[in-house]
C-alpha cells in the first residue's frame, strides 16, 4: 500500500468516525448537542482536523443525512422483497419506513428536518438520497394507478407517511392506532 493510499484510507476512517459520533451524541443527547468542539473532544482529535473534512456542523448533518437515506433505502427495500403482492409490499414498506424514523430520531431529523445543505428532487441531489426515493418508487410506482405519475404518487404517499412519523413521534397521535394508521394509508392511496 503507497502512503497515499493509507492516507486517503486514514482521512476515510477519521470521517466515518466523525459521522458515527455525531449520529451516537445526537441519538443521545439532540442535535443541539452536537458541535465540533465536542465532536472533537469524543474522537480525540482537534477541531482543525475536524474542519479538514467537514466546514462545519451543516456539512456534518449532511453528511449524517445521506447515511441515512442510504439506510433507509436498504430498510424499505429488505422489507418489500419479503412481502408477497402489491398491498403486502406498499405495507410492509410503511411500516419500513415508520419503524426507521421511529428508531432513528436524529437521523431522520438529519434527513428531513435540518439543513444538511443537500439538493432534493434537482439535478445535483446526491445519489444516496435519489436511491433513497428509488426505494419507495419502486414499490409504490405498482399501485399509483394508470392515470397517475407514479413519481407524484410516490411523493405524496411518501408526505403522508412522513407526517404520520413527525406527528407520531411529537407526541401528536395516540400510539395505539399506528397499524390502523398503516391500513387506512393502503387501503385509501394505494390502487391494489
Amino acid at each position: 500500500m503507497s502512503v497515499q493510499e493509507r492516507k486517503q484510507r486514514e482521512r476515510a476512517e477519521r470521517e466515518r468516525l466523525i459521522v458515527a459520533t455525531a449520529r451516537e451524541l445526537a441519538e443521545q443527547q439532540g442535535w443541539d448537542a452536537v458541535t465540533t468542539r465536542r465532536l472533537a473532544e469524543r474522537i480525540e482529535y482537534s477541531q482543525p482536523v475536524l474542519y479538514s473534512h467537514f466546514r462545519g456542523k451543516r456539512e456534518i448533518i449532511g453528511a449524517v443525512a445521506l447515511e441515512g437515506a442510504a439506510e433507509m433505502a436498504v430498510a424499505v427495500r429488505a422489507a418489500t422483497s419479503a412481502a408477497d403482492g402489491p398491498r403486502e409490499r406498499v405495507t410492509a414498506l410503511a411500516r419500513a419506513y415508520l419503524d426507521f424514523a421511529a428508531r432513528n430520531p436524529a437521523v431522520y431529523d438529519a434527513m428531513f428536518q435540518l439543513d444538511g445543505g443537500l439538493a432534493f428532487a434537482q439535478e445535483d441531489t446526491p445519489a444516496q438520497l435519489k436511491d433513497g426515493f428509488a426505494a419507495l418508487l419502486e414499490t409504490l410506482g405498482e399501485v399509483a394507478g394508470d392515470d397517475v405519475d407514479p413519481g407524484l404518487f410516490t411523493e405524496v404517499f411518501w408526505a403522508c407517511l412522513h407526517g404520520v412519523a413527525t406527528l407520531t413521534r411529537e407526541g401528536r397521535l395516540p400510539p395505539e392506532y399506528a397499524e390502523q394508521r398503516v391500513t387506512l394509508l393502503v387501503d385509501r392511496l394505494a390502487v391494489l
